[in-house]
């Protein structure tokens, strides 16, 4: 995630406080964990679908505090599902402890596995390895509960394994970390590529959904908008960074601190990841002379 670009539509409001269960819609509620921070904005928000039989989407990190209060909401309800959209820590890590709890199972997004160079430098230290689904959902399959059907949509980029999740309904579509109302996403390479999130982006635009409920932050009720200026900044990104490798080779926190002027320190790492996954792809395009190993060290120059 990024400092506030003006060139998007960025709403910076807080959703609410911490653990409380409100609902937005019909058949929407969220309960934000208490896990706020530069990458989480004010915590993770986890989606209950339905009234009665429910779907939890995202049961966030492993935090007894938020467990106790999803638990605690819902105690006149039954969760049938455990709607996981990507294995991040901070969104599916809570899931082992709300079926044990619960009995429901866990569905969504495939496991993480890891690759060589992402394990041995701590690129995807994020990722949740104790994630284990009772099933795996592709692009298209279903989840049904009284009143509502869930629909895989496959969006990789974010992380390779991303899925988002639509709600006919309600015109629905519950982004994850892929679109979001507050920041722009962090690309995490190797497991999370350029081209994929830039692919997937295209693939939303297509849609006809009114509403997203991300992953952390407020909803967006003007989700087209948003896709259409996240395409545009990317490309923007890509064309600044050709720019600067024009003018001669560098690493990547020299083209950091070229590119993010005014960038919050805490997010220097992510803006880095983000500049990393730019220029692997550049790199897979013939475009960019890319160093060996994973990225991190080493410098960069144009073809």
């Amino acid at each position: 995630m990024s400092n506030p670009d003006p060139e998007i539509p960025f709403d910076l409001r807080s959703p609410g406080a911490p653990d409380k269960l409100v609902r937005l819609s019909p058949l929407v509620r969220r309960i934000i964990a208490d896990n706020p921070g530069p990458m989480t904005f004010t915590g993770t928000c986890t989606y209950v679908v339905g009234t009665g039989d429910v779907a939890v989407i995202d049961p966030g990190p492993d935090s007894p505090p938020h467990l106790s209060a999803l638990l605690d909401a819902l105690k006149d309800e039954q969760v049938r599902h455990i709607v996981v959209t990507h294995t991040h820590r901070d969104h599916s890590a809570g899931a082992v402890a709300l079926k044990a709890a619960t009995g429901a199972e866990i569905i969504g997004c495939a496991p993480y596995i890891a690759s060589e160079n992402g394990s041995s430098s701590g690129l995807e230290a994020a990722h949740d390895r104790t994630y284990r689904p009772d099933r795996v959902l592709a692009d298209g399959d279903e989840i049904n509960g009284p009143g509502y059907v869930l629909k895989a949509v496959t969006t990789p980029g974010h992380t390779g394994n991303h899925l988002a999740f639509a709600l006919a309904e309600e015109r629905a579509l519950f982004s994850g970390d892929h679109v979001m109302a507050w920041a722009t996403t962090v690309v995490i390479p190797p497991d999370g590529k350029m081209r994929d999130y830039m692919a997937s982006l295209e693939k939303l635009l297509a849609r006809d959904d009114v509403q997203y409920w991300p992953g952390h932050g407020g909803g967006l009720t003007e989700p087209q908008r948003m896709v259409r200026a996240l395409l545009h900044h990317r490309r923007l990104r890509e064309a600044a960074i050709l720019a600067a490798l024009d003018r001669g080779q560098a690493d990547i926190p020299t083209l950091v601190a070229s590119l993010y002027q005014g960038l919050d320190p805490r997010l220097r790492s992510a803006a880095g990841l983000s500049v990393l996954a730019h220029l692997r792809d550049l790199g897979t395009r013939g475009l960019v002379q890319v160093p060996e190993g994973d990225g991190l060290v080493g410098v960069y120059s144009r073809i």
